[in-house]
């Protein structure tokens, strides 16, 4: 097996949405050595599954399917002249951003000036919802269904039942029905759904697919292949509700129960990560607590629609072109920390000079407060701000006639609102942004606040 070393300023890690805005944005933001590492044998991600139109509406203006999506950054990857590389699976990244990958062509190792960690996302697996029985063929997480569907020309089964109401699963209910499956119903186990109020709507009401809210499956029948599934009401602490039990037949159960994002390779580099989102923990830069290393997409948060990843995976590359503008300037050892190990007393120093110059302001740290599960990023530089402080974020459960409220807290622990916003509604399956103006940042002493609380007041 062939082995080589190359260097590289720009490694994306992922082909998809969220690595070819990336790579695009750093291109034009003066970036010239960009390489994309793909393990797919094609550019362009989940979006080449997904033929189901919708996509685009945000970041091009007009409704196009995933494939077309793709192909529009896929085009403009190629006029750039942007390497990439297809069919090369990311084996290893370490803290001091060397790459290794493998390919047909052998193992290489990639010493990186900065990194995006564009990794994307992968579906929940049977293995972690805990669902009692045997395990029959006619089990699939939706993504997989789609694939086979869309891509292999093979229907999963013609009698289905779907467990959760994220948005594949909603999609793909509708896809068997088109393709002459019978969709018996979806569970879920919140008692809400789990996706975008469109798909419920042009996926299931439009197709007189029935939705059932606080249920789940507590069993599955069959040996070989899947004959019925047992559902169960649950109680508003999840557990199955004794008497409430009835069996569905059906010969294929597609789970739609959550996806998580990928970041074992993030790990292996020692980026720490966000227990509530599973993605790393991030600046408003999206930079990780590994210096070099950013972050961008599904990756980092799992996102409703693919126009906010490219957004967001665009700010991420620009971020990278930013942070090797400034090394730059640095000796080569410095540049790549891995290339000279013994150069590593040089590079302490210059690290502890750049953090005290760095910025006049301590980052403020974010905190997700009452109603709100996460928000990203975690920390807020001042002094590294250019507009608003953009914070993303999505709410613990349903809210109606709400207010969002950010409130700052001083040295002293008081906390003084610092802004609100009344909301009609906000659901925890839809991504929410707020803007926070730089003025807003600071207090009346032109001190900036030592952490900002995200949080939400229902209706009295």
């Amino acid at each position: 097996m062939a082995s080589c070393r190359q260097q590289v300023d720009l490694a994306i890690v992922g082909g998809g949405p969220a690595g070819l805005a990336a790579a695009l944005a750093a291109q034009e933001a003066g970036v010239e050595s960009i390489c994309v590492y793909e393990r797919d044998e094609r550019l362009g991600g989940i979006l080449n599954q997904c033929i189901h139109n919708g996509f685009g509406l945000h970041r091009f203006g007009e409704e196009l399917t995933g494939p077309e999506y793709a192909e529009r950054y896929i085009d403009a990857l190629i006029d750039a002249g942007v390497d990439y590389q297809v069919g090369t699976t990311v084996l290893n990244i370490t803290p001091d951003l060397e790459i290794m990958a493998s390919s047909a062509q052998g193992v290489q190792v990639v010493q990186a000036g900065a990194i995006v960690l564009a990794m994307g996302c992968r579906e929940r697996p049977r293995g972690a919802l805990s669902i009692p029985g045997y395990r029959p063929a006619g089990i699939y997480t939706a993504g997989t269904a789609q694939r086979l569907v869309n891509m292999e020309g093979f229907m999963p089964g013609r009698r289905v039942l779907v467990l959760g109401s994220g948005d594949i699963g909603l999609i793909m209910a509708r896809r068997l029905t088109l393709e002459g499956a019978q969709v018996v119903g979806v569970a879920e186990l919140m008692p809400y759904s789990g996706g975008l109020k469109r798909n419920i709507v042009q996926c299931l009401e439009d197709f007189d697919i029935p939705l059932w809210l606080s249920c789940t499956v507590v069993g599955i029948l069959g040996k070989e292949r899947v004959e019925a599934v047992t559902l169960a009401q649950v109680d508003s602490a999840g557990a199955p509700i004794a008497g409430t039990e009835r069996t569905l037949e059906c010969d294929t159960l597609l789970l739609s129960c959550g996806l998580l994002p990928e970041n074992e390779l993030s790990r292996q580099a020692g980026v720490t990560l966000n227990k509530a989102t599973g993605g790393p923990i991030v600046t408003q830069s999206l930079e990780t607590s590994v210096h070099g290393i950013f972050a961008a997409g599904n990756v980092l948060h799992v996102h409703d629609l693919v126009d906010y990843v490219s957004e967001e995976a665009a700010q991420a590359g620009r971020a990278a072109a930013a942070y090797l503008a400034v090394r730059s300037r640095e000796p080569e050892c410095l540049r790549f920390p891995a290339a000279e190990k013994q150069t590593r007393q040089p590079v302490a120093q210059y690290e502890q000079e750049a953090a005290a110059i760095s910025s006049t302001y301590a980052p403020i740290a974010l905190e997700a407060g009452t109603g709100v599960r996460y928000s990203v990023p975690s920390t807020i530089d001042v002094g590294c701000l250019e507009g608003p402080a953009q914070i993303r974020f999505r709410v613990a459960n349903v809210f109606k006639d709400a207010s969002l409220v950010v409130q700052g807290r001083t040295r002293q622990g008081e906390q003084v609102e610092v802004l609100r916003r009344n909301k009609p509604a906000m659901v925890p399956a839809e991504m929410e942004t707020v803007a926070i103006p730089a003025a807003k940042l600071l207090t009346e002493a032109g001190e900036p606040w030592v952490g900002l609380t995200i949080l939400v007041e229902e209706a009295s």
